[in-house]
């Protein structure tokens, strides 16, 4: 199965930016995921919980994908 969008993922807001979110699991930022599933972490939960329930991502890495740290 494939989804359009995968944006059913909880997110959170980071501390100090006024309009950026990230995921709540692997804190990939909101923008860098843009609605794919390859755009989360291979480790994130969420990912790991869709690709499980049957759904696909591409496989293909996002180039500039950066992880946000508590030191940003």
């Amino acid at each position: 199965m494939k989804k359009l969008f995968y944006i059913d993922y909880p997110q959170e807001h980071v501390e100090g930016q006024a309009h950026t979110y990230r995921c709540a699991y692997c804190k990939v930022i909101t923008t860098t995921i843009n609605g794919k599933l390859e755009g989360h972490l291979p480790t994130c939960e969420y990912r790991i919980k869709m690709q499980q329930a049957g759904y696909e991502a591409t496989g293909k890495v996002q180039p500039g994908a950066t992880v946000a740290d508590d030191f940003d």
